[in-house]
């Protein structure tokens, strides 16, 4: 009879530790997929009613584009939302924040793609709003060549998605038109 106890109990628990190695192995392969998501764009139409204004606000339309592009991220989850500084950017950037309840975070773009902003990014998505020149300066950045020119002045549809995965990296560029 003690035999056949201490035979039982040496089952539980066998199979009680078969259990908690196969949640420790389903948890190091989730683990070892690391995804970073950039979705990188150009500010809204800017007011160029001044051409002295070197930092001009919005026109309506570009209001109207900054709430669709709240709109096309509403059902993406969001970890941050990063801005230069310039007053068309912020206006960009802010609606999509609301939504998500971010704060817009400011990001030099005389350094792009930083050792800090790679850490405080890695495993996350983000949205970065950005210039002609910047937005795809920091798309090569991202991924190590030089691929893609300024944009067009008049190119506020944009979308570059960066996808880092482990060791791979995919762009793609989309037009949105909202």
């Amino acid at each position: 009879m003690i035999r056949a106890l201490t035979f039982i109990l040496c089952g539980i628990i066998l199979l009680g530790s078969c259990k908690d190695s196969e949640k420790e192995d389903a948890k190091n392969s989730e683990e070892t997929v690391l995804t970073t998501r950039y979705y990188l764009i150009r500010h809204a139409e800017k007011d160029r009613s001044d051409p002295e204004n070197q930092d001009p606000a919005l026109t309506a339309e570009g209001t109207n584009r900054a709430n669709g592009w709240a709109d096309y991220f509403d059902t993406i989850s969001l970890d941050a939302v990063y801005s230069t500084k310039y007053v068309r950017t912020v206006m960009t950037a802010t609606p999509t924040a609301e939504v998500k309840k971010l704060n817009v975070l400011p990001y030099n773009p005389a350094n792009l793609y930083n050792d800090d902003f790679k850490n405080s990014t890695r495993n996350k998505t983000v949205l970065i709003v950005g210039h002609s020149n910047t937005t795809p300066a920091f798309v090569n950045k991202i991924i190590g060549e030089k691929k893609y020119e300024d944009m067009n002045d008049t190119d506020n549809s944009s979308l570059y998605v960066v996808t880092l995965r482990n060791d791979s990296t995919q762009v793609e560029i989309r037009s949105v038109n909202k």
